[in-house]
Order: structure tokens, then sequence, then C-alpha cells
């Protein structure tokens, strides 16, 4: 065997280690937001996290302190990261507000809501009583910028003439209290593999929630309500 030929096998273990190494915070990443969504927060243990990643506890450690800085770190890649793309799409579009929006909805359904990433806010829900610098944290974190964003979009929608004047802070919990409420079931009963009578799929009702905002928000002629039948 040449000298170039050992050199160049006896750097490849080092190579994969290296890539291993930098892929290893990404795989805890998602150990973590496996075993959170399935188990919650409380119940989930950071020795558990290292196992399914397969690395020790104090490997764990060494990228995230404590099981808190874990779970934010699972927050800001799993739903931080999604917002600011938003941000970005906002600032660079150019067309219909309406048509942002739309996009926007069925994004965040698509690549949050009907995923594991969802089962956050599920999380949050049931425990932010117990936890409530994290509760803060997911406040600041995600709550108010995304509700800030969509603010925005109905924003430039009603200057552009597009929508109607509305209240769009009001506007925007109209537009996501059913979609969170979606993500719930989804995240809970759902989960539990309970059936209902109902046949409606998730995205049947995201497709109607969609028509009907637009109804009340698109700025077009809008038909008197008929009298009401005397008492």
């Amino acid at each position: 065997m040449s000298r170039a030929s050992a050199k160049t096998d006896s750097s490849a273990p080092s190579s994969a280690r290296q890539r291993r190494k930098e892929a290893r915070p990404q795989e805890l990443l998602e150990a973590a937001l496996s075993l959170f969504v399935e188990k919650g927060f409380a119940a989930t243990r950071s020795e558990e996290v290292a196992a399914k990643a397969g690395v020790s506890k104090g490997t764990l450690y060494l990228y995230f302190p404590s099981k808190e800085e874990l779970f934010k770190a699972v927050v800001r890649e799993a739903l931080g990261s999604k917002i600011a793309e938003g941000i970005s799409e906002l600032a660079k579009h150019q067309g219909s507000m309406a048509e942002l929006l739309t996009w926007m909805l069925w994004t965040w359904w698509e690549r949050l809501g009907r995923t594991p990433a969802g089962g956050i806010h599920k999380i949050m829900m049931s425990e932010a009583r117990n936890f409530p610098e994290l509760a803060a944290f997911y406040n600041d974190e995600v709550i108010d910028p995304c509700c800030a964003l969509l603010a925005e979009v109905v924003r430039r929608g009603i200057a552009s003439g597009e929508f109607r004047e509305v209240d769009p802070d009001a506007a925007v919990m109209v537009l996501i209290g059913p979609m969170l409420h979606l993500v719930l079931h989804e995240h809970s009963i759902g989960a539990a593999g309970v059936t209902h009578d109902h046949k409606c799929t998730p995205e049947q009702v995201l497709s109607l929630q969609l028509e009907l905002m637009f109804e009340g928000l698109l700025n077009r002629p809008r038909h008197p309500a008929p009298p009401r039948s005397p008492a």
C-alpha cells in the first residue's frame, strides 16, 4: 500500500466521526421532539432523549445544559425557524395579501400543524401553568411573533384596499382559533385513535375556514342581512 493511500484510509474514520459530530445536535433535537410530544415535557427524562439519539447523557449536556434549554432549542428549531421564513416571505411579497395569507396558513398546517411539531402547542397548553418560565419563553418566541406577522398581513391588506377595515389583532384571533383547535385535536383525541361520526378531514375544515374568513375580510360589495322575523 502506498503512503498516500494509507493516509487516505486513516483519515476516512476521522472524517466520518466529524460528520457524525456535526449531525449530533440535530439528532438530539429530533429525539427530544419525539419524546416531548409522546410523553410531555415533565415526564420526559434527559437520559431518555440521549438514549434515543444513541449518545450518553453527558454528551447531551455538552450541547444542551438542561432539559429546559433542550426544549427551547426544539421550539426554536421546529417553530421559530418557520416564523422567520414567514417574515421573509412577507418582506418580498408583492401581490395579494389574501393569497399570502392563504399560503401561510396552508404551509403552517402542512409543515407544522399536522406534523409532530404541532404537538408542542399541546404541550404548552397542558403544562404551561407548571412551567411559567417556559410559558413566557413560548409566548415571546412563538405566539407574539406569529400573531404580529399575521396582523401585519391584515394591515397591509387593509392599507391596499383589499381587506375591509377590521381590527387586525382581533382578525388574527378569529383566524388562528379554529386552527389551534385542529392541532390540539390532532395531538390529543386524534392521537389516541378515537374515531368520530363526522367524516370531514382537517384539510376540509381549513378550506372552509379560509372561505368563510375571506367572505368577511375581503373588501367587496356586501349584501345586507335579511330582516329578522318578528318575535
